[in-house]
């Protein structure tokens, strides 16, 4: 058998790897960290202005859309089960259920950022009035840079799911989309619950 791969390998050889973890899923979740670190950055400041510096959350006579953002918080939830269920429909090989998975969370993370853009238009206060607009803008657009990112990467993913790129056995392409999709879900909960419930 290691006779016949071999045979079948053309050019240097293949690097060690972790039998465990592939290197691709590694690599997702190294990326993953650095981003947790990013927000966690984000966070100190709110901690600073907040909880330090004692600012009043939200500045009076300025008031959060709590009830819009969680309508989001249910949009963004939800496109975590869609694309698993991409995921796990294409690791059957049922590629009509990976491909509606894929464009239901596309769509999703569309309206998601629709909405958010709609919620800044109306918000009253802009990332220039003191530290509660800065915080506020600077945590909720970083997260929305991350869903446009997180589209950007499903896209792709939807773009070769319907050329027949994926299959049981090679996926990956779905996976790291997912991925990054969830960590994007659980950093607005954070957000969400930070931001705008506490």
């Amino acid at each position: 058998m290691a006779t016949h791969v071999e045979a079948d390998h053309h050019g240097p050889p293949l690097a060690n790897q972790s039998s465990r973890v592939d290197s691709r899923v590694l690599g997702m979740f190294l990326f993953i960290a650095s981003e947790v670190m990013l927000f966690g950055a984000f966070f100190t400041a709110y901690f600073f202005v907040r909880v330090v510096n004692g600012i009043e959350w939200p500045t009076e006579g300025l008031h959060l859309p709590v009830y819009v953002a969680g309508v989001n918080t249910c949009i963004l939830v939800t496109s975590s089960f869609t694309i698993h269920w991409a995921l796990q429909s294409i690791k059957r090989d049922d590629r009509a259920g990976m491909k509606a998975g894929l464009v239901l969370t596309l769509a999703l993370g569309f309206v998601f950022l629709l909405t958010q853009a709609r919620e800044y238009s109306r918000i009253g206060f802009a990332p220039s009035d003191g530290a509660f607009g800065t915080i506020f803008y600077g945590l909720t657009g970083l997260h929305g840079a991350h869903v446009f990112v997180g589209l950007m990467l499903l896209t792709f993913a939807t773009i070769r799911a319907f050329r027949g790129h994926y299959s049981a056995a090679h996926h990956h392409g779905v996976e790291l989309p997912g991925i990054y999709r969830h960590f994007v879900d659980v950093m607005w909960i954070v957000v969400y619950t930070t931001i705008y419930i506490l």
